[in-house]
């Protein structure tokens, strides 16, 4: 469902080019909880805005649910971004001035679907994830948990087949964050969708089936959870990064 073919990626800064990705590889096949590790500019985040088509490649070819988002248009770009994946940031992006229920229904709004429809869907994903009582408050009302699961609701609207996380839990506290992560989990697992998280927290991990090792602007390892806890995470993770 996600492939991603010798993608490289540059950028200019002055007069100097920077090498954010130099070749990635990377493959997910089914259904999950994924996570993409690395340290600070080892080009995970260049990653992940590639797969969300806020950006395109320089080369190589990335195919997500048999499409190939690096040949969209700009149009065509924002029209996948809105039906086809759904996007959790750090900073919840939520709009002030609207409640807990029109934020979580605001991109079927932008889409022109079915007002009733839209609300009742909202309505029920934040019933789901623990805001039933809250949907009339807006964000300052809100713990930094909760405005986070709005931004979970309103990533989850129109169902989407992949999820891309960019480090969700940054700016939540450590019980907070413990519970996110379990939540994504539970939320790859029921709606058969696909989550790929950034995050640079072996606990996080955990929570995955998969972690990719970003190191130097290319994937040097992929590493299996199964049977590890957060130490044992963080030690393989060490040995991959060591290893470059």
């Amino acid at each position: 469902m996600l492939n991603c073919v010798d993608v490289h990626k540059s950028y200019r800064i002055g007069d100097r080019t920077v090498q954010a990705l130099r070749g990635v590889n990377m493959s997910i096949e089914r259904p999950g909880f994924y996570a993409i590790m690395g340290r600070s500019g080892s080009g995970k985040s260049t990653l992940l805005h590639l797969l969300a088509a806020l950006d395109k490649p320089d080369q190589g070819e990335i195919t997500i649910g048999g499409s190939r988002i690096d040949r969209l248009s700009e149009r065509e770009a924002t029209e996948f971004r809105r039906t086809r994946i759904g996007i959790i940031f750090q900073q919840f992006n939520l709009i002030p001035t609207l409640t807990a229920l029109e934020n979580a229904e605001l991109p079927a709004i932008l889409q022109g679907a079915d007002a009733g429809k839209t609300r009742a869907r909202a309505g029920e994903l934040l019933e789901r994830l623990g805001l039933g009582e809250r949907l009339e408050h807006r964000p300052d009302a809100l713990s930094g948990g909760e405005q986070q699961r709005v931004a979970i609701a309103r990533a989850l609207h129109f169902a989407p087949s992949l999820i891309l996380a960019d480090e969700p839990t940054g700016n939540l506290d450590s019980a907070s964050s413990a519970g996110l992560w379990k939540l994504l989990a539970e939320i790859a697992g029921e709606h058969e969708t696909s989550i790929v998280m950034v995050t640079h927290e072996p606990a996080a991990a955990t929570h995955c089936r998969e972690v990719f090792v970003v190191s130097d602007g290319v994937i040097r390892s992929k590493i299996s959870t199964e049977g590890l806890d957060e130490s044992g995470v963080a030690s393989r993770y060490q040995q991959s990064v060591a290893a470059t």
